[in-house]
């Protein structure tokens, strides 16, 4: 039985291949009979709703990651923050990790409540030009926990989409749950009735969170996901006082970098630790503006900057191909 579920897992052809649902491999999966009949993507009039409301997102990033406490929603914040620092540009950031949703806090937000207008919910913003959207704004406290299966959270993330005014949106950050299950099918469904720019991929340098890094690029390759890149969190510690660096989560398999040059995917770059990324996280505040020196900060201006590079390039050329 293990070897046949190894197997089927392996084989697995994606929700959006024609085989879906049809391959040998699909023979058992509780889950044949809804790619088999194309239920696993919107029909056709939910796609045009939510083409509709998207229609003003330029560019959409999804921030995934194998293994959770990577950092993952620490990054998407900050390239939120980081990409909202050019006042010419608008930002949104949505938070579909649904059982954990930590944007708020990050964000600075905590206690906001969702607005209803007549063009839908209005995103809570930060700044003029930074909008967020998270389960945590519905929730009567912080603390409250979200108890729900697969088809609910599902429906939110849908609603999310749909029923949200982002108005026109130059970036449209998406902060995922850790894994490779509903909500990123979900997400990634609803979203290719319009557009993907790609995903960022979140990990730490260690082995144990490698591998789950792995699995998540090759959900990525099964459902046609572009990667943009992989993020290397936590990578090193140079101690404020003596200098030194240490590694915290050595290396033991080459980490990101021989990762990447093994999966052909690109390395972003590497974030050090700073202990002020996690007080400026749970005091609401930007990192990148409280410690502009700090070579963490550095670190993330040119991720940030290598995927507005990328978001351009693919844009530019669906513009040739359209």
């Amino acid at each position: 039985l293990a070897a046949q579920l190894s197997l089927s897992l392996a084989e697995c052809p994606g929700t959006g291949s024609a085989q879906a649902g049809r391959a040998a491999a699909c023979q058992g999966c509780p889950n044949q009979g809804l790619c088999a009949a194309g239920a696993a993507g919107p029909d056709p009039a939910e796609a045009a709703e939510l083409r509709a409301r998207l229609r003003a997102v330029r560019h959409t990033v999804l921030v995934l990651s194998g293994k959770g406490g990577v950092g993952k929603s620490t990054f998407s914040a900050l390239l939120a923050h980081g990409l909202a620092a050019d006042e010419t540009k608008q930002v949104a950031l949505l938070d579909i990790d649904i059982c954990g949703p930590s944007i708020p806090k990050m964000m600075g937000l905590e206690g906001e409540q969702v607005h209803q207008s007549g063009s839908g919910w209005s995103p809570v913003y930060v700044e003029e030009n930074l909008g967020v959207m998270s389960v945590g704004f519905l929730l009567g406290s912080p603390d409250d926990a979200v108890i729900w299966r697969g088809p609910k959270k599902n429906g939110l993330i849908k609603q999310f989409l749909r029923d949200v005014d982002w108005g026109e949106v130059d970036y449209l950050i998406v902060d995922t749950p850790p894994g490779t299950s509903d909500e990123h099918l979900s997400i990634v469904q609803y979203l290719s009735a319009t557009h993907i720019d790609g995903a960022v991929i979140v990990t730490t340098p260690q082995e144990v969170s490698l591998q789950d890094v792995r699995k998540e690029i090759n959900f990525c390759r099964k459902v046609k996901l572009p990667i943009i890149g992989v993020v290397e969190n936590m990578s090193g510690f140079v101690c404020p006082k003596c200098k030194n660096e240490s590694q915290i989560f050595p290396p033991t398999t080459g980490g990101a970098e021989k990762m990447c040059q093994n999966l052909n995917v690109s390395l972003l770059g590497k974030v050090p630790l700073d202990p002020q990324i996690g007080k400026s996280s749970d005091s609401g505040q930007s990192f990148l503006a409280e410690a502009p020196e700090s070579q963490a900060t550095l670190s993330y201006r040119n991720i940030i900057q290598r995927i507005q590079e990328y978001c351009e390039h693919h844009h530019f050329q669906e513009e040739k191909i359209m």
